[in-house]
């Protein structure tokens, strides 16, 4: 049976004709009846919500959206694996984590003191560097599925079309208990002030943005962005918690190296700090990539396998790769001037 508070809602606002907050209680029933494995009651309530959302007329000038697959084809559904534990993350970013995550689980105390659990996160920093596996991680650790959004199936050609379908990527979000997840966020959230941006871009960030604030607090929306100097202003005000996430240090990379000798069974014939050493200014990324490529080349020389040559070869690789890599960065910025 649904929360007594949200019954007396759902009678309070009917009463009263107070659609949108009638609206806002019958999607938090949905969800919470989803969680309760409820599903036949869940899906009925949605589909009764999915009706009376429908527009009495359609306007013959735009264009109808086809989806096959209504609004899951706009999102990648996983069920998190990866945990909070098995991340190195800053220290201030775990413990904003862990009181996220205890507002999520107490969130019935809040409300009986009138407050709601936070629910809008924004991870900042460069590419490689664990912004995918903390979200992951977060929706592990509330047990809760994980949407990706699809920006190929979310951006339209037409008019007023990608709006529109953020509006049924939001509706159908709103009655589940799920994390939703944006990455390179500024794809949608970009500046309103951008000189060089389009009318329909300003309206996309207009519609995202009421549409974040719109979400009840049993949805948890998780921003993740390489470029935060290129969000609207107002993007970073609907957030509550921004967190940020940068290229790991050498200790950070030493102990990401222990954890994978570990994880695989397999030593790489040199020391993890020399390997740190080594590769200090990479990402997260960067360090599995080099790891992986090094465990692969062992497996497939076995049982001739020399581990510390086959490392150390990789290694004068990987690093020659990257210089090459910043010399044509620099021998293009120079044209460019």
């Amino acid at each position: 049976m649904a929360r007594a508070d949200l019954l007396y809602d759902l009678i309070k606002y009917g009463l009263v004709n107070d659609n949108p907050n009638f609206r806002k209680v019958a999607e938090a029933i949905c969800a919470e009846e989803r969680a309760k494995q409820h599903g036949v009651l869940a899906n009925r309530i949605e589909e009764l919500l999915r009706i009376q959302n429908r527009p009495l007329m359609k306007d013959p000038l735009q264009p109808t959206i086809r989806n096959s697959n209504g609004e899951q084809n706009l999102f990648v559904e996983k069920i998190p694996a990866k945990k909070l534990e098995q991340l190195l993350l800053p220290k201030s970013v775990v413990e904003s984590c862990h009181d996220l995550i205890e507002e999520q689980s107490r969130a019935d105390l809040l409300r009986s003191h009138g407050l709601e659990p936070r629910n809008k996160i924004l991870l900042i920093g460069p590419p490689g560097n664990g912004k995918t596996s903390l979200a992951e991680a977060i929706a592990e650790a509330l047990m809760l599925p994980l949407f990706t959004v699809k920006y190929e199936s979310i951006v339209g050609a037409y008019l007023g079309e990608t709006a529109t379908r953020l509006g049924k990527l939001f509706d159908y979000a709103k009655t589940r208990q799920c994390v939703l997840f944006f990455d390179e966020f500024e794809t949608l959230g970009k500046e309103r002030g951008d000189t060089h941006e389009t009318g329909e871009i300003k309206r996309v960030v207009s519609s995202l943005l009421l549409q974040i604030d719109a979400l009840p607090s049993y949805t948890i929306v998780i921003a993740a962005t390489n470029h935060d100097t290129l969000l609207d202003r107002a993007a970073w005000r609907r957030f509550q918690l921004r967190l940020s996430l940068p290229k790991p240090s050498r200790r950070d990379l030493e102990i990401w190296f222990k954890q994978f000798e570990r994880r695989v069974g397999f030593d790489f014939g040199l020391a993890p700090s020399t390997l740190a050493k080594k590769l200090l200014g990479k990402s997260f990324a960067e360090a599995e990539e080099f790891a992986l490529s090094v465990y692969r080349k062992y497996v497939l020389r076995i049982p001739n396998s020399n581990v510390k040559e086959i490392t150390q070869n990789e290694l004068s690789l990987y690093l020659a790769g990257a210089q090459s890599n910043i010399d044509a960065k620099t021998n293009q910025e120079e044209g460019a001037e």
